[in-house]
């Protein structure tokens, strides 16, 4: 009999896009909960959320595809 499989610190970062969409997601609603009625255009806010997610390992690697991930998540999600 095996034993359970720890689960997966939540804290973990992994270089690809689902690892990157979910702190991408994390970011953009702590922004937006901290910064209620900012005026800030879409692309300028995604530049900003970017830029606090410069450090993730998908970002690091593939800069142009994480924002690509970014753009396709506020389409698919309404954020």
């Amino acid at each position: 009999m095996r034993s359970p499989r720890p689960e997966a610190s939540s804290n973990q970062l992994f270089d690809n896009a689902d690892s990157f969409g979910m702190v991408f997601d994390a970011a953009w609603k702590r922004h937006t909960t901290q910064n209620p009625g900012h005026a800030m255009a879409s692309t300028e806010k995604i530049g900003l959320i970017l830029a606090s997610c410069a450090d993730h390992p998908f970002m690091v690697t593939s800069p142009a595809m994480a924002r690509q991930v970014a753009e396709f998540r506020i389409r698919l999600l309404g954020l």
